[in-house]
Parts: structure tokens; C-alpha cells; sequence
């Protein structure tokens, strides 16, 4: 198992980050390490969709096809989901997270030698430019007090041909989006697809699934665009 500790670099950009939203903040609580496996295989359920997880690594492996020894990011990798996915693809694999009680329960629970751990805000970070074939944002975009910020970072560090997947919550105008976006509440984002396009120049985008409310999509650097949707699963 790799060591979680932040280095001095992290907890700099830690330090001199914008503040943080609640969302964020709660996410440093063991508590709610100790639990958000639990939640998040349950979570599309909840959301009034019968969606496992099971089912959602077999379409990010479908559409993405991670090789073995390509180098991955794995940003708000929380309990090391998507981590523990491309690992066993063989692909090397740096997961990321703001919480180091998140980051010890991701190694717990994948404790596999090609994943690095590190506590890093992907709003604003250090990792060199063109330094990963692949970055993987599960739920993360919702949470960050910056999804601006985050789609950049992620986009500055894909290599020609690199491959982006997110998954996150739509914007679909609902009460409860709107009571959780307050900031008392969690300050969350509820983005639009058009949006995120908007925020990823250079990236093309190749697919877009909606399962409820919750959206799947895949872009690709100097891929071509596509702004279709696929029929909601």
C-alpha cells in the first residue's frame, strides 16, 4: 500500500487555495470517509435509478478503454473507485482528493501498488502539463467550490489524444438543486452540459449519457466534437 501523508507541496496548495464549499469541507471529516463507500455504491439508487456500480465501470471501460501501462488521474478519487478500475487495467494510476481521511480509506479499500496517493486541490495545482493519458472527475464537479477552475486543470494536464471522463449531477432546476447550492447547505453545482463543453476548448466531446438526473460523458484532446446526446439508459 502507498503512504497518503500530504507533502510540503500539497499542503501549500492546500494552504493557498480559495476557500473551501461546504461539500468540500464535510468531505474532511473521518466520518464522512468512513461512510461514503456505503453511500456512494448506493447513491444512483437514491437518485431513483437502477444503476450499480457494477454497471457504471463496465461503460467507463466500454467507452474509455484504458490500456495497460497508460498513466492516469484520478481526481476526488474519495474510496478509490475509479482508482481501483483503471489499476486493474493494469494503467498507473495517481488518485487525488483534498481529504487525507478519504485518501487512507481509498488505500484500504485498493490497496494496489500501481495507484500513488496524494492530497492535492485540483483547482489549483502543480502537476505538469501533458502528463496523463487519461483523468477521471467521479462526482468531484459537483462538490468543487471552482468547476471552472477544476475542468481547466484537468484538461491542461491531458496528453495529445488524452481522454477525459466525468461524471456529475445536471443542472435539471429541481427544488432540492436549488436548496443544495445555497452554501449553508453544501454550496453544491448542478452544471449543464453546454456549460462544461464551454469550459473544455481544445477537448472534443465524443459521448454523453444521462441516467436520470446523473451524466456520464467522455471528451477527448484535438478529438472531434460531438454534442449529441445519448438516449438517456
Amino acid at each position: 500500500m502507498n503512504p497518503v501523508p500530504p507533502s510540503a507541496q500539497s499542503q501549500e496548495n492546500l494552504n493557498s487555495a480559495p476557500a473551501l464549499s461546504a461539500a468540500q469541507r464535510s468531505n474532511l471529516l473521518p466520518l464522512t470517509a468512513a461512510g461514503y463507500a456505503w453511500w456512494r455504491e448506493r447513491s444512483l439508487r437514491a437518485l431513483g435509478t437502477a444503476f450499480t456500480l457494477e454497471r457504471e465501470a463496465a461503460l467507463f471501460r466500454a467507452l474509455c478503454r484504458p490500456q495497460a501501462g497508460q498513466d492516469w488521474l484520478d481526481v476526488g478519487t474519495s474510496a478509490g473507485f475509479y482508482a481501483g478500475v483503471l489499476a486493474r487495467a493494469d494503467c498507473r494510476v495517481l488518485a487525488v482528493d483534498l481529504s487525507a481521511p478519504m485518501l487512507r480509506v481509498g488505500a484500504r479499500r485498493e490497496p494496489d501498488a500501481r495507484i500513488d496517493w496524494a492530497q492535492l486541490n485540483m483547482e489549483r495545482s502543480d502537476l505538469p502539463d501533458a502528463s496523463f493519458d487519461g483523468v477521471t472527475v467521479g462526482a468531484t464537479l459537483n462538490e468543487t467550490r471552482d468547476p471552472a477552475a477544476l475542468l481547466r486543470e484537468c484538461a491542461r494536464v491531458l496528453r495529445p489524444g488524452g481522454q477525459l471522463w466525468l461524471m456529475y449531477l445536471r443542472r435539471t432546476g429541481g427544488p432540492l438543486q436549488s436548496l443544495f447550492g445555497r452554501p449553508a447547505a453544501g454550496g453544491l453545482n448542478f452544471p449543464d452540459p453546454a456549460w462544461v463543453a464551454r469550459q473544455l476548448p481544445g477537448l472534443g466531446r465524443t459521448d454523453g449519457l444521462g441516467v436520470g438526473a446523473v451524466q456520464f460523458e467522455r471528451y477527448v484532446r484535438d478529438g472531434r466534437p460531438d454534442d449529441r446526446t445519448r438516449e438517456t439508459l
